[in-house]
C-alpha cells in the first residue's frame, strides 16, 4: 500500500545538504542532467490573470491524516516565505479515523473550487496514505476539470494522490505532476535541496528534462503520453472508469514497502488486463524496498520481477527514474507528451506542452531555509 516516507537522508545526501542548499541543488541538478532553474523564463500559462491567482497554492488532503502540527506548519511556512499564498490550510489539520477529515469534508475541498472566480496556481497534496479512491465516484469532474484546465492549474502530488491524478486524466484528459507533497517533503525536518529545486524548476519552465546516467538493459527512443504513478493505486483502479485507457503511452510506476511477489502480482494484473502490452515503453522509479526480502526465497527480488516482465512483454522497461517515496525526487509531468531516448550512456526523458507558470515574484531559494 502506498504511504509517506519521511526518511532521513543518507550520509552522502546529508553532506550535500550541509554544504549549502544552493550548491547542493546545483550539483544534483547537473548530475541528473535536468536544466537549471530559470525563474525569468516565459510561462506557458502566465497570461490568464483573470482565471488564476498567480501565486496561490490550495492545499488538498484527500487521504491520510497529517498528525504532526509542527511538520504541517513548517511546510506552510516555507511555501509562504518563498512568496506563495497558501490557502485551504484547515484541510491539513483535520482528522477523522485514519483520514484527513470525513469523506464529505475532503470532497468539499474539491467542490469548493467551483464557487471561486479564479482558480489557484496549484493544488498541492498534503500527503498520501489511503482514502482518495473513496471520493472518486462523487467528484464532479464534468465541472471541475474544465475550470482547472482553462486556468492552467497545476495539480501536484504522488502516492495515494495518484487516484485523483489518474481520474482527472481518465475523466477529462487533464494532466498533473508527480512531485513533492506538503507534509513529508516540504515540511520535513531536512527537506531535500534537490527535490525542491526540481519542483520549482519543472513547474516554472515550459520544457523539462530528466536524465538517468548509466547503461540500461536495452536502447531505444520514442514519443508518447507520459502517465502513471503509484503501482498499488494504479492497479487498484484497473477495470474502473478512473483508469485512463492509453495506447502507445509511456507508463511510469513507483511504489513503497511491497514484497517482490506483491509487485509482480500487481504488474501481472495490469498485464492480464492488457494495459502493459499497449504501452510504448515502461519506466520504473524507486520502489523503496529497504530491507524487504521475500519470505520464501531471499533471492527473489525486484530484479527477478523485472526480468519476468521483460520475458512476457514486448515492451522496453527502463529503470532508475529518480522518483518515488524517497528523499531526493525529481518532478515529472503526468498526462502530457514526452520523448525518450536511451543509448549506451543512459536514458533521457524530455517533457513539453504542460502548464508552466513564471516564478516572478517568488523566492525559490527560501524553500531551502530552516524555519
Amino acid at each position: 500500500m502506498p504511504q509517506d516516507s519521511n526518511l532521513a537522508p543518507d550520509p552522502q545526501r546529508r553532506l550535500l545538504l550541509q554544504a549549502g542548499a544552493g550548491v547542493a541543488a546545483a550539483s544534483l541538478l547537473a548530475a541528473c542532467g535536468a536544466p537549471p532553474l530559470k525563474p525569468d523564463q516565459p510561462s506557458a500559462a502566465s497570461t490568464r490573470p483573470h482565471l488564476m491567482n498567480n501565486n496561490e497554492i490550495y492545499l488538498l488532503a484527500l487521504s491520510g491524516t497529517l498528525p504532526k502540527a509542527s511538520q504541517r506548519d513548517a511546510g506552510i511556512a516555507r511555501l509562504t516565505a518563498a512568496g506563495f499564498t497558501v490557502s485551504n490550510q484547515e484541510a491539513v489539520s483535520r482528522q477523522y479515523q485514519r483520514f484527513a477529515g470525513t469523506d464529505e469534508e475532503r470532497l468539499s475541498d474539491l467542490h469548493n473550487l467551483l464557487k471561486r472566480d479564479a482558480m489557484p496556481r496549484m493544488l498541492l497534496a498534503g500527503r498520501g496514505g489511503y482514502g482518495a479512491c473513496r471520493l472518486l465516484p462523487r467528484i464532479d469532474f464534468g465541472k471541475l476539470v474544465p475550470r482547472l484546465k482553462e486556468a492552467g492549474t497545476q495539480v501536484v502530488g504522488y502516492s495515494d494522490f495518484t487516484a485523483l491524478q489518474l481520474a482527472l486524466l481518465a475523466k477529462g484528459g487533464m494532466g498533473s505532476f508527480a512531485g513533492p507533497m506538503l507534509y513529508s517533503d516540504i515540511g520535513g525536518k531536512t527537506p531535500s535541496a534537490y527535490a525542491l529545486q526540481q519542483f520549482m524548476g519543472c513547474l516554472s519552465q515550459s520544457g523539462w528534462q530528466v536524465s538517468v546516467p548509466g547503461r540500461q538493459a536495452e536502447t531505444g527512443r520514442g514519443e508518447g503520453l507520459f502517465w502513471g504513478g503509484n503501482l498499488s493505486v494504479l492497479s487498484s483502479l484497473a477495470g474502473s472508469p478512473y483508469l485512463p485507457d492509453i495506447a502507445g503511452g509511456l507508463l511510469f510506476l513507483e511504489d513503497v514497502g511491497e514484497q517482490p511477489y506483491r509487485l509482480e502480482r500487481m504488474l501481472q494484473q495490469l498485464y492480464l488486463a492488457g494495459i502493459l502490452q499497449k504501452q510504448k515503453a515502461i519506466f520504473l522509479g524507486d520502489f523503496s524496498m529497504g530491507r524487504i526480502v521475500d519470505a520464501y526465497d531471499p533471492s527473489y527480488t525486484l530484479g527477478s520481477v523485472i526480468s519476468q516482465m521483460r520475458r512476457e512483454l514486448d515492451v522496453p522497461i527502463y529503470t532508475g527514474l529518480p522518483f518515488g517515496h524517497i528523499h531526493d525526487k525529481t518532478t515529472l509531468p503526468l498526462g502530457f507528451p514526452a520523448k525518450f531516448a536511451c543509448d549506451e550512456n543512459g536514458l533521457t526523458l524530455s517533457f513539453f506542452d504542460y502548464p508552466a507558470h513564471s516564478a516572478d515574484g517568488l523566492q525559490p531559494d527560501t524553500l531551502l531555509s530552516a524555519i
